[in-house]
């Protein structure tokens, strides 16, 4: 088994967190920590990776502002996305040299997490071909979009649990015309960020045969430049 440190932030703004994968991305390239692992919920924000576009946001400039969510312009695939509250967001900070150099393995793996996720709440999840992440029929609960340097990753997934539709309204999320499913409204289940959290790490302990210890966020926050 291969051992990661599980980083929980909590609510996090996306900024400091953003600088902090860079950070420990640049240290796992050196050898100076193992793998990696941080949960997080986002005050609300949109991003944007290298295909996307500011065309995606479907709001004016003033109204975009007057809500108070700002925008990141990214280095992650894929185009822009919504992160907040009720929604828990992953970024493994992982060698895949140590698992298997195959980057599309590695985004089918953590799709696999979250199909696996959604059925044990009782949700019948799916992959679409061509449109990385986790779908619900016509609706999607969950997003992926990943950074790969000298074969170590940074950014990650992005899991609905309750997450605010109106925000998601704003954008076209993924560049695409669609609508954005949370688990609370599907899932017969009781669905809480703790559960599902709990549901995310143990599928993916097996998936990618870790052994997960939690560690302490405050160490790592203390070792970069934010």
């Amino acid at each position: 088994m291969k051992r990661v440190i599980h980083l929980p932030l909590g609510r996090a703004d996306y900024a400091p967190t953003y600088a902090l994968q860079q950070q420990l991305q640049r240290m796992r390239q050196g050898g100076e920590i193992g793998d990696i692992v941080i949960t997080v919920e986002h005050d609300p924000v949109f991003t944007i990776g290298r295909s996307g576009s500011r065309r995606n946001i479907l709001v004016s400039e003033q109204e975009r502002e007057r809500s108070r969510i700002p925008v990141y312009e990214i280095d992650r695939g894929g185009d822009i996305t919504y992160h907040g509250p009720g929604q828990l967001v992953c970024y493994p900070i992982i060698d895949l040299r140590g698992y298997r150099r195959d980057i599309k393995w590695y985004i089918a793996s953590l799709e696999q997490a979250m199909i696996d996720l959604c059925a044990g709440f009782g949700v019948k999840a799916e992959r679409r071909a061509g449109y990385p992440g986790v779908w619900v029929k016509e609706r999607k609960i969950a997003s992926i979009g990943v950074s790969v340097r000298h074969w170590v990753t940074m950014h990650g997934l992005a899991f609905n649990v309750d997450v605010n539709k109106e925000h998601f309204a704003m954008i076209n999320p993924c560049g695409l015309p669609i609508e954005m499913a949370s688990l609370v409204d599907l899932a017969p289940a009781e669905v809480t960020m703790a559960r599902v959290t709990k549901a995310l790490l143990s599928r993916m302990r097996e998936i990618f045969d870790w052994d997960i210890l939690t560690g302490n966020a405050g160490e790592y926050w203390r070792k970069q430049d934010v």
